[in-house]
């Protein structure tokens, strides 16, 4: 076969398959024409080729695979050159992984040491969430826990509630003096724990897509959303951008500036109800749900 019609075949390029030749891996018979001709065989050697450097070998490192199909061995993890090279590749992904970790953990320290620096025009204490109804969600980016962005003005059709909390601490360490002094800062965590447990409840009821949102960094959210095996994505605002975009209540406690609780529920990009106050956080939950089973069975209700 030509080379456009091994391309074709096996979802590579003409470029990539050149590259192969080059290495003496797929190496073509050069008819009288001066046309290149490819065996049948070569359909394996290229997928072996692209099967193995998805699983992060080089092309050099597939050389003793290849070799083994053109070879006809039907088994080409059997030699021990194969085996040496999975030894490899497997121990130069453990030191990558060393190295990415250690960046990660770096990162995450000092995501949490600007989570603690007073926050620049802040909105101030006691604004009024009830007044959001109607208000459309603005064109925020974030990241959530599980890595995906999150746009909160495209969350999609159906409702999203999100939640929003002040701050949850991680076991065997500390809170900075003062932090708990903030009202209603105590039973983030049992929160957070009663929306994971009643996740399929609450997306019977009505909920699309369920989110957490609050002050703290990367770090800590991913943290607990580890610990706690959270099934929703919690969304790290450490700057207080939504609240500098909607202008959402928060509490000052030393130099700390965290989010007061309260819960939204969204539809078509715009804020249907909003919760506030929350004198329990362990039960509200339930008061969501509740609330999303009334206007889903509701006349003209949105759709989830």
């Amino acid at each position: 076969m030509r080379v456009g019609e091994l391309a074709r075949r096996t979802g590579t390029t003409v470029r990539a398959l050149r590259y192969y030749e080059s290495a003496g891996l797929v190496v073509p018979r050069r008819l009288n024409n001066g046309y290149r001709e490819y065996d049948p065989i070569a359909v394996r050697l290229v997928a072996q080729i692209r099967e193995l450097m998805a699983l992060g070998l080089t092309v050099e490192e597939t050389r003793p695979f290849v070799e083994s199909i053109a070879d006809g061995s039907d088994d080409t993890d059997v030699c021990a050159a194969a085996v040496a090279t999975y030894r490899s590749t497997i121990t130069n992904l453990q030191e990558r992984i060393g190295k990415l970790t250690a960046q990660r953990d770096a990162l995450d320290a000092r995501l949490d040491a600007a989570a603690t620096q007073v926050v620049p025009g802040s909105p101030a204490e006691g604004a009024d969430p009830t007044a959001l109804v109607g208000v459309r969600l603005p064109a925020l980016s974030f990241y959530g826990t599980d890595g995906r962005p999150v746009d909160l003005g495209a969350l999609g059709p159906g409702r999203s509630v999100i939640f929003v909390y002040p701050l949850t601490g991680r076991p065997g360490v500390d809170l900075p003096n003062g932090l708990l002094e903030i009202h209603g800062a105590r039973g983030s965590t049992e929160q957070a724990a009663w929306f994971r447990d009643h996740h399929a409840e609450l997306r019977a009821a009505g909920a699309a897509r369920v989110y957490g949102l609050s002050a703290q960094s990367t770090g800590y959210q991913r943290e607990l959303a580890h610990r706690l095996r959270l099934p929703y994505p919690l969304i790290p605002d450490p700057r207080l951008t939504l609240a500098d975009a909607l202008r959402l209540p928060t509490r000052t406690a030393g130099d700390m500036t965290l989010y007061e609780r309260l819960t939204l529920i969204v539809a078509d990009g715009a804020v249907e109800h909003v919760f506030h106050p929350i004198p329990d956080p362990a039960s509200h939950p339930l008061h969501v749900m509740r609330w999303l089973t009334k206007r889903r069975q509701a006349p003209g209700s949105v759709a989830a």
